[in-house]
């Protein structure tokens, strides 16, 4: 049986407040705009909900079942309502170690002060999280990603720390950190183009490699060495002038990173593509 929302509001209001005045003014109606809707219930369902006397209404026995069954679906709904607003507050962002601890969570309470109201948990790891706002920005290899997807191109080169002198790099054997991806499906980082684009001599490279860039970037930092990797990851550091670019070109990786399924993420909330929006420009600033 259909029935009128409004009139199941006007009479659990009421109900619970035992007058149709009060519930008037709880719902911002005319009592005679209540005691109307109550009657049309009441003739929906051919029974009698209320008692009315003068400048009082009771509840029938039938009206108190009623009442009790609508108040708790009300409350039911206004608890689904809350927890789905609260979730869609929290958005759970899924990435790669080296991104989280070099930009994204450096950078997050430039966010967080620009919108108060989004709460921001970041993860490593590579599985899709299964949480309606769970947000995967994924490392991988341009060709099988959709070209929508992807919020940043990679491009590499070799960076020094800042206490390492730049006039003599090119003349003496050179010690190199770079990395060899867990995830052999990867593009291994372009040294060889890099060689080749800044005519270094590959026989003077002694290379070391870690599972992940983060490794390198802290051993260059820590050892006053050089590391070949992402131009994208060292950028703050860059800024703050702990690391230094070497005079030498940067070159296109086959690697980017990407959001799967992005331009529909940017619809599912307003603060699932304020929180995109504001990744893209981070990477790509």
């Amino acid at each position: 049986m259909q029935v009128s929302l409004q009139a199941l509001k006007a009479f659990e209001s009421a109900a619970r407040l035992g007058s149709f005045k009060l519930a008037a003014e709880e719902l911002s109606l005319t009592p005679t705009a209540i005691s109307h809707h109550v009657s049309n219930l009441e003739s929906r369902l051919n029974v009698d909900l209320f008692y009315r006397q003068v400048r009082k209404i009771s509840l029938t026995e039938t009206g108190e079942k009623l009442a009790s069954a609508i108040s708790d679906g009300f409350r039911t709904i206004e608890d689904a309502l809350e927890e789905v607003s609260n979730v869609s507050r929290m958005i759970k962002i899924t990435t790669t170690s080296s991104l989280a601890a070099m930009i994204l969570i450096p950078s997050m309470q430039g966010f967080s002060q620009m919108h108060p109201e989004i709460a921001v948990e970041i993860s490593t790891g590579e599985s899709l999280d299964n949480h309606l706002y769970a947000l995967p920005i994924r490392y991988g290899a341009v060709s099988s990603v959709s070209p929508s997807d992807i919020i940043k191109y990679e491009s590499f080169n070799v960076f020094a720390a800042a206490g390492l002198s730049m006039s003599t790099w090119k003349q003496q054997p050179i010690k190199l950190l770079s990395t060899e991806w867990k995830n052999r499906a990867l593009p291994e980082p372009p040294l060889t183009a890099w060689l080749i684009e800044n005519g270094v001599a590959h026989p003077k490279i002694e290379l070391k490699c870690y599972d992940q860039e983060i490794f390198g970037i802290q051993e260059a930092l820590a050892s006053d060495g050089l590391v070949f990797c992402s131009t994208t990851l060292v950028s703050r550091l860059i800024h703050s002038k702990l690391l230094q670019p070497l005079p030498t070109n940067a070159v296109r990786a086959e690697l980017c990173y990407y959001i799967p399924n992005k331009a529909q993420l940017k619809h599912r909330s307003r603060n699932l593509n304020e929180l995109i929006t504001w990744i893209e420009n981070q990477l790509n600033q």
